[in-house]
Order: C-alpha cells, then structure tokens, then sequence
C-alpha cells in the first residue's frame, strides 16, 4: 500500500497545492506559470502513472510512457524559468535572460549528438540533468540577489518558499537524474529505490507550494 501510494505521489501531491489555490486565488503576478504548471504536471502525471500502471490495456504505441516524462522536464524547466523572469529581482538580470536561450542550446546538442526524446524506449537522464542544473542556476542567483538587496528577512514572501521548494527538488534529485540511466542498466532495483527518493522530494516540492499559496505577499505586510 506504501508503495502504491509513494508511486503514485506525482499526482496526489499535486492536489494539495491545486485545491488550497481554490481557497486563496488571490496571487501575485509570478504565480501564474506556477498554477499552469501544477495543472499541467498533474495531466503528464496522471497519463505518465496511468500507462505505467495500465500499459497491458494500451495498444503497443502507448504502452510507455517515457516520452511523457521527457515533456514534463521541458515543461517544468520554462514554466519554472517564465516564474523567475516575473519575480522582482535587481541583480543578475541580464545573466537570468539568457538562461533559457542556453538550456535550449544545450538540450538541442543533446538531442542532436546523444538522446532521442522521441525514443519510447529510452529515458532521457542529461535532459533530466540539464533541467535541474539550471534551475539550480536560478535558484542561487535569486538567494544572491535577496543577499545583495539585503532585505530585512530573506525567508519574507512567497516566491522565497517557492524557490526553496524548487531548490530542495533539483538538489536532490541532480545526481539521481546523472545517474539515473545507468542505474537502470546495472541495477534496476537500485534505480527503482532512487526514483522513490525522486518521489519524495517532488511531494516536498508540491508541499513548499502550498505553504507559498497560503504566505502573504510582501506588500500585504
């Protein structure tokens, strides 16, 4: 039953945030592609855990659903990064800018030289891996530029526990994302246990989300 319930974390944790948000709709602008991704994560999630779970009752074209996860990643990454480039920030804006230009670079060269996204065989670890980088990337530079702006309280806000949110998810889970691929190949019991810590820390992610919904915003203060 622990299982069942950890496994299908990806989409009841998603539910926490969503229905708090149907009690406290008033958000600051930059929630928006948070509330779009939480949405959308939770259809790829449900379809992703519903193939996984179900596959023998699908045609053979849908009975895998590693493409799916592979969108997720490009999803999560620009809803994540279109979040950072509306929350009000004064240093570093113009290094922000071209975060996104850079993990589209990169991720091209990935597909071109390494990975197919479309191989509904293969999933993609150093897309993976890209995604948490840079979104690790953002996450610093907003703590820098909360340092160097020298607010009163650091933690005050709800873009702070949205970042740290972010920040606990990418942290964990970039070495189990490195490692992911090969993992499965050596040892797939092992790469199971890891995708369970994976579980773990986007339930804490979707935790840090709600208390965000429920934070005032700094000019309510």
């Amino acid at each position: 039953m622990l299982k069942i319930l950890l496994d299908w974390s990806e989409v009841w944790a998603l539910i926490l945030p969503l229905t708090v948000y149907q009690f406290h709709r008033r958000q600051p602008i930059f929630f928006r592609p948070v509330w779009v991704y939480l949405w959308g994560a939770l259809v790829l999630n449900v379809a992703s855990d519903t193939i996984g779970d179900f596959k023998s009752y699908f045609p053979d074209w849908m009975q895998t659903n590693l493409i799916l996860y592979n969108i997720h990643s490009f999803f999560r990454f620009y809803c994540f990064a279109y979040f950072f480039s509306l929350v009000s920030q004064t240093y570093f804006t113009g290094f922000r800018r071209s975060l996104p230009f850079m993990y589209f670079i990169f991720a091209l060269a990935n597909y071109i030289f390494f990975e197919d996204y479309l191989d509904q065989n293969h999933l993609s670890g150093n897309l993976f891996t890209l995604e948490a980088y840079f979104l690790l990337i953002y996450c610093i530079l907003f703590y820098l530029s909360r340092l160097r702006e020298e607010v009163d309280k650091i933690s005050e806000g709800k873009e702070f526990w949205i970042v740290t949110g972010l920040s606990i998810y990418v942290v964990i889970n970039f070495f189990i994302f490195l490692f992911y691929v090969p993992m499965v190949r050596e040892n797939p019991m092992l790469a199971e246990r890891m995708w369970g810590v994976h579980n773990i820390a986007y339930i804490l992610l979707c935790l840090f989300l709600t208390k965000a919904i429920y934070e005032p915003t700094r000019s309510d203060h």
